[in-house]
């Protein structure tokens, strides 16, 4: 055991709950799964809230992402019945691992142990204010996507015919990173994206430190935050082509557990895309002390993937960490192919007819 220290409503969603999305092929199982679910989340909601839950896939909401407490779009648990509260687990469930979905739920539970801990600002604590938006129509042949979000998560899929489906960006946080007291006394929530993290950076090689701690300090956040997308253009750090092959296991153990996040399938595809772009394309690099219990920070950031762990706050008891991937997050390249392909075809058809 590694130590702690080292708009479309009532029509739509009947179709959806009536068949299988037309658009959906044979190996299109997390697509269709993903479909249904969202149908029968909008079904299970009260006219008004499916009114507010379903929003057009070209508002520019869908890519309003944060990870603060703030007023969001969409139906927040506590407004719904129990069946719309059941539906909306069971399309956080679809979408993502066992291990995500429990991540997912345990991050919204921290609220009440802030409730219990804050002195100032705990009444306004809430594990029942988190949203879920549907943006477009999930049975369309067009894009569609759905967002999970609240404080300390933002969890964003977009799905385009005939391309990968989008999980990014995904954000997970912890507040408190490991409970201090009470019944969840010692409770990690993303004890693996730190520990891992120190394993790794622990053996690396010393000649190579010096390329691998890029700052002194903790920048105090992720950098690639809401509005901040293009802030990191360049890979920093060491390649994992330099690391020796242990460390390389490790380093891509920790990417793996970003990933793993999602459903199987889902992170099956994202881990090839990385291996495909070349895993020594990707670099680690590292800010702060090599120590837990100060503040710190590491990247992983490649041709398809951009993974930010901060844990600065609170005397280095407070998480945010954020998967990206440049080319990809809300499908922008997947939708930039889809509307050209679409384009191409109407083109073609006006100057054959």
């Amino acid at each position: 055991m590694i130590d702690r220290r080292e708009l479309l409503h009532g029509t739509v969603v009947t179709a959806v709950l009536a068949a299988r999305p037309a658009w959906a092929q044979i190996g299109d199982s997390p697509r269709a799964a993903m479909a249904r679910a969202a149908g029968a989340f909008l079904a299970a909601l009260e006219p008004g809230q499916r009114r507010a839950a379903m929003l057009p896939f070209t508002q520019d909401e869908r890519l309003n992402w944060h990870y603060v407490p703030r007023s969001r779009s969409g139906v927040a648990f506590k407004e719904m019945s129990a069946a719309g509260r059941a539906a909306a687990h069971e399309l956080i469930k679809i979408s993502l691992s066992g291990v995500g979905y429990a991540k997912a739920v345990n991050v919204m539970k921290l609220e009440e142990v802030l409730r219990q801990l804050e002195t100032f600002g705990g009444l306004l604590r809430d594990s029942e204010k988190y949203y879920v938006s549907v943006f477009g129509a999930p049975d369309a042949a067009g894009a569609w996507g759905w967002r999970l979000e609240g404080h300390h998560l933002s969890l964003n899929f977009t799905l385009v015919p005939s391309r990968a489906i989008s999980v990014t960006p995904a954000f997970f946080g912890a507040n408190p990173a490991e409970v201090p007291s009470g019944p969840q006394r010692g409770q990690r929530m993303l004890a693996d994206e730190q520990d891992l993290a120190f394993t790794l950076v622990r053996g690396v090689d010393p000649s190579l430190r010096g390329r691998l701690v890029i700052a002194a300090e903790s920048p105090g956040d992720i950098v690639a935050g809401p509005g901040r997308a293009d802030s990191l253009k360049t890979p920093a750090g060491i390649s994992l082509g330099e690391l020796g092959a242990e460390q390389r296991a490790l380093a891509l153990r920790l990417v793996e557990t970003y990933a793993r996040n999602m459903r199987a399938d889902i992170a099956d595809d994202e881990l090839r895309r990385m291996r495909e772009a070349g895993v020594e394309n990707v670099r680690f690099a590292w800010a702060g002390p090599i120590d837990p219990w100060q503040p710190h920070y590491y990247r992983l950031h490649g041709p398809t993937l951009l993974i930010e762990y901060d844990n600065s706050q609170n005397r280095a008891n407070h998480v945010h960490s954020v998967w990206h991937d440049p080319r990809n997050d809300f499908g922008v390249d997947p939708l930039r192919a889809h509307y050209q392909r679409s384009h191409h075809r109407e083109r073609h058809k006006l100057l054959t007819a």
